[in-house]
């Protein structure tokens, strides 16, 4: 809890939390790495997945069917909100392909069309949420960015556990991760 001691990270982080869509913050600085290159590349190998698996469900589908503790497969955007990601760890949100994302809709000129703001509506009941994890099922302490070469509105097949909390969520806690072209 090293953070909690430096008053302007912690500012910087609380104000990263409240910040909403359609409302403009400085994006954080990117981390860097800690870990060895051989460490991150066998971590890397071990999750990322040279061909699709089968079966994929969109989001809306899989938060409508997927039960607790169940293997599943979830193909989506990365995207959801201005930041879809939690810096530090292999953490990230998907969308629902039916969703357009702002770049998707001619004319729109969002700076950060990941944020899917023109469908907010929506988002709520089309969203999930990946926490990569590895082989001893233990989240991955490293920026998804980093470790898989990811980016905002990238199509993901995520294969994993569903997890559901009371409210309907979905988190997924892939054990592999495929990245459409």
């Amino acid at each position: 809890m090293k953070f909690l001691m430096n008053p302007i990270l912690f500012s910087a982080v609380a104000v990263s939390l409240v910040t909403g869509c359609g409302q403009s913050t400085p994006a954080p600085e990117q981390t860097t790495a800690t870990e060895p290159a051989a460490a991150q590349s066998a971590t890397t190998s071990e999750v990322l997945l040279t061909s699709e698996p089968a079966g994929a469900e969109e989001v809306i589908a899989a938060r409508k069917s997927a039960e607790d503790d169940a293997e599943v497969v979830v193909v989506g955007r990365i995207g959801g909100s201005e930041n879809p990601w939690v810096d530090g760890r292999a953490v990230f949100s998907i969308v629902d392909n039916s969703l357009k994302a702002c770049s998707d809709i001619e004319g729109d000129g969002c700076e950060k069309p990941w944020d899917y703001c023109c469908e907010t509506d929506k988002l709520p009941t089309s969203t999930a949420l990946v926490k990569v994890v590895d082989q001893d099922g233990t989240l991955i302490n490293e920026d998804a960015r980093q470790l898989l070469n990811l980016k905002e509105l990238q199509t993901v097949v995520v294969k994993g556990k569903a997890k559901r909390d009371d409210a309907g969520n979905l988190t997924v806690f892939a054990n592999g991760i495929f990245v459409r072209k």
